[in-house]
């Protein structure tokens, strides 16, 4: 199951494309937070935007996997702690109407992720 996992996260990852304007629903886009990394992408559903996170910190690490419905207006933000005096890696994920937004640590102005009326089944 683990390696399953990684494997998906390495997919994901390796989909993620130059520019997270680029994103549409269902495609990947790579997470850097301190030592860990992974992919986060997102679905159209009827109650909101689905937000699937899952990251690691080896391949061989057990991943972990938040995931999240969002309405417009809300935000989803993954946050590690680093060494003590140091600020926290953030990722965060925004919803503004129908423009799914990242920020990813270290990173000021916020990338748009195009979305497309796709509804999961």
């Amino acid at each position: 199951m683990t390696r399953r996992t990684t494997f998906a996260m390495a997919l994901l990852a390796t989909t993620s494309v130059a520019t997270a304007s680029d994103l549409a629903p269902g495609n990947g886009h790579s997470i850097h937070l301190g030592r860990f990394d992974g992919a986060v992408y997102y679905t159209v559903e009827k109650d909101g935007y689905r937000v699937v996170a899952t990251v690691a910190s080896g391949a061989e690490a057990q991943p972990i996997r938040f995931v999240s419905t969002l309405g417009p207006g809300q935000r989803l933000m993954i946050s590690v702690p680093q060494a003590v005096g140091q600020p926290s890696a953030d990722f965060e994920i925004t919803r503004d109407g129908d423009v799914l937004s990242v920020r990813e640590p270290g990173v000021a102005p916020i990338d748009n992720i195009a979305t497309s009326a796709v509804l999961e089944e």
